[in-house]
């Protein structure tokens, strides 16, 4: 069905579906599309050639990120325990290796080797899990702090350009890995980590890193070969 007036053509259609009939709506004028309606609440309209987009619902998937995620199946005992055990085991072994650095005033024991652990114990198959991805981001990112540091001294202006540079720097070489990302505010803010210097890319966030690589072969050697 169609009307025009004015050099303005409407055009209204009815358009069946499963559940219920839909209705578009075009406005024409000239042989330009003003406006078109679809009846559930989307609207688009064109105006001096541009698109503009609107709608008067909230899709359903914009909440999903905010719902658990329904698993397939409940992981196995072993799929439980093997991670759990290797962040154990990993945790002491860098406790005693802090027994040991205690005397040189190092510590090799850092907050991002727990988000580490977690990403490899449990997620091996993840990109970020990628050694190549965690090692090119562990260093870099911690020389990053180094350098913002050196030229900004301590404080939020260090801390917001360093972890801005990290992020454009792991987005640009392709090796994303979230826990590196905090190596430069720790850096910043960790007055015993200071005299490190540029040493900081190295030790303790890469080195911590080694050990926790030759742990993950071990948790997922257990995990696909002892299984109940």
């Amino acid at each position: 069905m169609s009307e025009m007036c004015c050099g303005i053509v409407c055009l209204s259609l009815s358009l069946p579906t499963s559940s219920s009939s839909s209705s578009v709506s075009f406005t024409k004028r000239n042989g330009l599309v003003l406006d078109y309606n679809y009846n559930c609440g989307h609207r688009r309209r064109i105006r001096d050639g541009i698109i503009v987009a609107s709608s008067d619902v909230v899709s359903g998937s914009n909440w999903d990120d905010w719902k658990p995620l329904k698993p397939s199946s409940t992981p196995s005992l072993s799929d439980t325990l093997w991670p759990s055990a290797g962040a154990f085991v990993a945790m002491a072994m860098l406790g005693k290796m802090d027994q040991l650095l205690a005397p040189k005033g190092l510590s090799i024991t850092i907050a991002p080797l727990g988000a580490v652990s977690a990403l490899l114990f449990t997620t091996p198959s993840a990109p970020s899990a990628r050694k190549y991805n965690m090692f090119m981001a562990q260093i870099g990112c911690a020389a990053i702090g180094v350098l913002a540091f050196t030229i900004f001294g301590p404080g939020w202006l260090a801390r917001s350009v360093a972890l801005s540079a990290s992020i454009a720097y792991m987005t640009y070489t392709g090796t994303n890995h979230p826990p590196a990302a905090s190596l430069p505010l720790l850096f910043i803010d960790g007055v015993k980590l200071h005299h490190l210097n540029f040493w900081y890319a190295l030790f303790p966030g890469a080195a911590g890193c080694i050990l926790l690589s030759l742990i993950q072969e071990v948790v997922i050697y257990l995990k696909h070969n002892f299984k109940f």
